[in-house]
């Protein structure tokens, strides 16, 4: 005979029973035996539902599914970098970036090495789904009245909507706000640009031969040619 067992499912073994007890009169009072089984699924041992075993029932009895972490909670003091925080389901988070150097990574076409470079200051705004950046002029702190300017990068639409192209999206309903801003982040310095969106130009000049001469050097950013938005952090609050 072939050994067919390999293909069964998980077997479950009988290990005590439960037996329950109601008084026919008006008050309808409850009694709960409780019965352990023997090695052939007989029921042994009478006793009565003790409270250890009420315990285990109930947890076991228990199928709402563990509630997740409320999503957008800061795992401890608010990051000093968060302006602005909307922690519902389709939530939001504004917060900013101070200058630095980055890996940046770029198709072939564009002829443009892949490389640390230094960026501007940067004000990200995102949900879930979408992810909008603008540059900012200094490292200071933004306020609602807070100049924006295109940030100078490809692969973004003229209004600071990102392209994310290919690039597959799962921010975890219980991501904490620093996962959130963790994981936009590295979605969008780990993708590759590829394309001025609609031939819209973010810099005054030409963007293409900005990153050559930016990439794997020890240039700073020259801020002076980026272009100024006609928004202010007031615009993208709701």
């Amino acid at each position: 005979m072939k050994d067919i067992t390999h293909h069964f499912g998980t077997l479950y073994h009988p290990v005590s029973a439960l037996v329950i007890y109601k008084t026919k009169d008006d008050n309808k009072d409850v009694y709960v035996e409780h019965f352990d089984m023997d090695k052939d699924g007989n029921p042994i041992n009478a006793h009565p539902l003790s409270e250890r075993e009420a315990k285990i029932l109930a947890k076991s009895l228990n199928t709402e599914k563990e509630k997740s972490k409320a999503f957008l909670k800061p795992e401890s003091i608010l990051p000093t970098n968060v302006l602005y925080i909307n922690p519902t389901e389709k939530g939001s988070v504004i917060w900013y970036t101070k200058a630095r150097k980055t890996k940046l990574f770029f198709t072939e076409s564009l002829e443009i090495p892949n490389g640390t470079a230094s960026i501007p200051a940067l004000l990200w705004i995102a949900t879930k789904q979408s992810l909008t950046v603008f540059a900012l002029a200094s490292d200071k702190r933004p306020t609602e009245k807070t100049a924006l300017y295109h940030a100078p990068f490809f692969n973004i639409y003229e209004n600071g909507n990102v392209c994310m192209g290919t690039v597959n999206i799962d921010i975890k309903n219980s991501a904490s706000v620093e996962e959130f801003i963790q994981a936009w982040e590295n979605y969008f310095f780990n993708s590759r640009f590829s394309h001025l969106v609609n031939n819209h130009n973010p810099i005054q000049g030409n963007c293409v031969n900005l990153w050559k001469e930016l990439v794997n050097t020890d240039k700073a950013f020259p801020k002076q040619i980026l272009k100024k938005t006609n928004k202010t952090i007031k615009h993208l609050l709701p």
